[in-house]
């Protein structure tokens, strides 16, 4: 079975106007693509692969507030919600949603990418590195609470007992308001992002839910962020994962 991976950030509701949406958007696509080139190119979905290829669009501020601005991608009178795909192959293609502006007290903002399934181009980006920068783009354009990028297989798992925000993946970022990160064990990286927060890097080799040393170091290492005070759950909980 193929390992499959995603990235998601997440964040408690935050309204503002669809100007400002569209410039997080801009700030997010623009980092993406310095991650790999296949974040270079987005296009909206569509009922169809035939009509979505038809959708490419140029993701800056401009363009993406006359998007935000189409009934279809109005989440409520405050916010929005947005998926688009980079037009690659079945298997190899990713896709990027985003929700900002929830007023709910059940529901956050989020920004999720799920990555390919298969090929060269899913070989070239999983990768710390890789995910690093992911995440980077994410934390820098959104401001959110928790971010992950992680395989799916582990996540899945680690749900069955935990919460979205108290558990670790392979990079995982925590925003200051958190609190402080503890002195953790090799092979563990951790890496300042900014004003921002914290990344930490669990392995810098390909994280996988198959490998019993990387499941074991992941379970340490919450323990010991859960000792810290640095795991705990998200409020609202995130929808998607």
């Amino acid at each position: 079975m193929v390992e499959t991976y995603y990235a998601g950030a997440y964040w408690p509701g935050r309204v503002e106007p669809l100007e400002s949406y569209a410039r997080r958007a801009e700030t997010f696509f623009r980092l993406l693509s310095s991650a790999d080139p296949t974040f270079s190119r987005w296009l909206e979905k569509a009922g169809s692969r035939s009509a979505a290829l038809k959708l490419q669009f140029t993701p800056n501020a401009e363009t993406l507030l006359g998007l935000f601005e189409k009934k279809q991608y109005r989440r409520d009178e405050a916010g929005i919600s947005f998926s688009a795909w980079n037009g690659e192959p079945d298997g190899a293609s990713s896709a990027v949603r985003f929700a900002c502006g929830s007023t709910s007290p059940l529901l956050g903002d989020f920004c999720t990418l799920n990555l390919p399934t298969e090929g060269a181009v899913r070989e070239r980006i999983l990768s710390a590195t890789s995910f690093e920068q992911v995440l980077r783009a994410m934390v820098l354009a959104w401001e959110p609470e928790w971010a992950i990028a992680t395989s799916q297989v582990h996540r899945d798992e680690v749900l069955k007992l935990s919460k979205a925000g108290t558990f670790v993946g392979w990079v995982t970022y925590f925003a200051h308001s958190r609190g402080v990160m503890p002195a953790l064990p090799e092979p563990v990286r951790t890496k300042p992002l900014g004003d921002k927060g914290t990344l930490l890097i669990l392995t810098p080799e390909r994280f996988t839910a198959s490998n019993p040393q990387h499941v074991a170091l992941a379970a340490h290492v919450q323990e010991l962020l859960v000792q810290s005070g640095l795991l705990k759950p998200l409020s609202p909980s995130p929808s998607p994962m």
